[in-house]
């Protein structure tokens, strides 16, 4: 009899645990399911608008080609000074030049014309 108690009360037990196991799988399950997907968008959401996601990078990209840009520019800029003041240490004309249009300079015995600047345009319903 005694036996009989013992068993009737492992097969309460084991009845009790199938329900708390399928209660833990009809409300636990789900629940785990909702965190992960809501982790997995909350991730993909870093990944494209986070401070070092896909925008972040593709503004980082488009800086990076006008930085590049701008140094090709300076670059030939450079080259071309650099060749320009090589020709004025050592073109005569290239020096000339120079002091004839930035300096004003004439040689002995000619004279210089400067020719006034072309008035500003009026508009066209300002005559009247």
């Amino acid at each position: 009899m005694q036996n009989e108690k013992i068993d009737q009360r492992i097969a309460a037990e084991v009845r009790i645990a199938a329900r708390v196991n399928e209660a833990v799988r009809t409300v636990w399950r789900p629940a785990g399911t909702s965190v992960a997907v809501a982790l997995i968008l909350l991730f993909g959401w870093g990944v494209v608008n986070g401070r070092h996601g896909l925008s972040s990078w593709q503004q980082q990209r488009l800086q990076d080609k006008q930085l590049r840009q701008e140094i090709q520019d300076l670059q030939a800029e450079n080259a071309r000074l650099r060749s320009h003041v090589e020709r004025l240490k050592s073109d005569p004309n290239a020096i000339e030049h120079e002091a004839r249009e930035q300096l004003h300079y004439a040689k002995p015995g000619e004279v210089i014309y400067t020719m006034p600047s072309a008035p500003p345009a009026q508009s066209p319903t300002g005559g009247k």
